[in-house]
């Protein structure tokens, strides 16, 4: 049998050995998981993007524009607009004497601030697994290459006259959990790059539609990012050179 494969390795470790080796998978695993998940993930969300892009905006009455945006869960545009519809029609139901301290802006802009906290909340799970995993698997891989020397030097030791065939297992096992380990965090370190990467993107987006609903809730018309600069939370007045928002404001 090969000194150096796998095969060998597993049948001539020790439960050391087995522990590291069956951690590894495991965190590959895990790790290839949460990247698949979040690609699928990523992939809808896409597609969602366009459709807030173009559908909603098109369509001629708020309901309608909700239903443009789809039936399916973790929906974080059509969740923006339900949240800034609520905001709305809480604030012209409840009581004077609380409405008459509420600012009707800063009101919906926290309502469409807890959405958005919570989409991104939903975007980032996971990531700390593939943050830990990258970080934490070489060091796993490290932990069996120092123990596959170790059973190296026991070898040196207890030879008469110490040969390559004596530590050839034992390096083979070390340089083998090396590599276990660097297969483990690389794809880990990528995936959680890439993701973060896609979800900046769509934080972005995100961002963007809820100004445009906060705009829309207040003034009946849309005004795009082209129109006005302000943030989210900023109370200044809406300027009435606006882009007429193609849906009928029906609350």
């Amino acid at each position: 049998m090969n000194e150096f494969s796998i095969e060998h390795v597993w049948l001539q470790g020790d439960m050391i050995t087995h522990t590291v080796a069956l951690v590894l998978l495991v965190m590959s695993i895990m790790s290839w998981s949460v990247i698949a998940i979040k690609c699928i993930q990523g992939a809808g969300l896409r597609k969602i993007v366009l459709r807030a892009k173009h559908r909603f905006w098109s369509e001629k009455t708020l309901p309608s524009a909700i239903e443009s945006l789809g039936n399916n869960g973790n929906n974080p545009f059509r969740e923006l607009a339900i949240a800034g519809h609520a905001a709305m029609s809480h604030e012209y139901n409840i009581e004077a004497s609380i409405s008459n301290n509420l600012d009707i802006s800063d009101w919906l802009a926290r309502c469409l601030k807890n959405s958005i906290d919570d989409s991104c909340s939903r975007l980032q799970s996971g990531l700390g697994i593939l943050a830990s995993i990258g970080s934490t698997a070489p060091f796993v891989g490290l932990l069996g290459t120092v123990w596959g020397i170790y059973h190296a030097l026991q070898s040196i030791s207890m030879a008469d006259q110490p040969d390559l065939a004596h530590i050839a297992g034992p390096v083979g096992e070390a340089l083998i959990m090396t590599a276990f380990g660097l297969f483990v965090a690389i794809p880990a370190v990528l995936g959680f790059n890439t993701i973060s990467r896609r979800n900046r993107s769509l934080q972005n987006a995100i961002a963007r539609f809820a100004h445009e609903l906060h705009a829309y809730y207040l003034t009946g018309s849309r005004i795009t990012i082209a129109d006005v600069t302000t943030p989210l939370v900023d109370e200044t007045p809406v300027p009435n050179s606006v882009q007429p928002f193609r849906a009928g404001h029906s609350m």
